[in-house]
């Protein structure tokens, strides 16, 4: 309960700064819609070409993409850790976190909150729901928990993986530009995983799991018998990424020294 009151006074504190700058705020969700139309209309452009890609339809691979936007939209929230070298390490602020009586990790995350990232969630369940429309789609009562499930299982995964970047810096505090890197790579999981070759599909589905956050799951709400296996698996697999990366984190808090000279 405590850490629950914790992330409520956050959230609240943050609400109230965000609303002090409205502009900024419509600025940034703005921003947010143009570049998610500008990778609707890359698949659109992509389709414009061919009718079918390796047996997937156009409205197929928008459904995936839209599903994507939503575990994508939750990461962004609330797992905003791309500058933890810089701000954290380089410039000492891991020092203030030590200091305080609650997990630095669950601090971190706290103080990098951007909720406005969640309009991405929004929208990428109205392509959804276009997509879905448009290939007569079938729902059951209890798709809505599976989709839950399964959405809170991608931000899991890529949580995980970037949490586990991150705690490369308590080793190594040169600055690096691997995450930037990995966002870019992250992206191949917003399409079918078997229009890739045998070792990309291999790397997408047990390496760096991004193939978890949106094509795996998609594909059991657009009734792909064949992929039912692995979009079941998204919750474990979530669970198993984000435990994984909590281990090393605290391993490298441990190791940590400090930044003093």
């Amino acid at each position: 309960m405590f850490y629950v009151s914790v992330f409520f006074q956050y959230m609240s504190q943050y609400l109230k700064t965000k609303l002090q700058y409205r502009t900024d705020l419509f600025v940034e969700f703005f921003s947010d819609l143009m570049f998610q139309a500008v990778n609707l209309i890359f698949i659109l452009i992509v389709f414009g070409h061919t009718q079918v890609l390796n047996g997937w339809t156009r409205d197929e691979i928008i459904f995936i993409y839209g599903f994507f936007l939503v575990p994508f939209a939750v990461f962004g929230a609330f797992f905003n850790i791309w500058d933890f070298n810089e701000r954290y390490i380089v410039r000492g602020e891991m020092d203030r976190v030590l200091t305080r009586p609650v997990h630095s990790l669950f601090q971190i995350i706290l103080e990098r909150m951007e909720l406005e990232s969640l309009l991405g969630a929004v929208t990428g369940i109205i392509i959804m729901i276009y997509a879905g429309s448009r290939l007569d789609l079938v729902f059951h009562w209890y798709d809505i928990f599976i989709f839950i499930l399964f959405v809170l299982g991608g931000t899991l995964v890529y949580a995980g993986i970037f949490i586990t970047l991150a705690t490369i810096s308590f080793w190594s505090d040169a600055r690096s530009s691997i995450m930037p890197m990995m966002y870019n790579i992250g992206n191949y999981g917003r399409y079918p995983i078997d229009i890739y070759n045998r070792v990309i599909r291999y790397i997408l589905t047990w390496v760096l799991p991004f193939a978890f956050v949106g094509v795996y799951p998609s594909a059991y709400f657009l009734r792909k018998t064949e992929w039912y296996g692995y979009a079941f698996l998204t919750p474990v697999m979530g669970l198993i990424f984000f435990m994984i990366a909590i281990f090393l984190w605290n391993a490298g808090v441990k190791r940590y020294r400090g930044a003093g000279n």
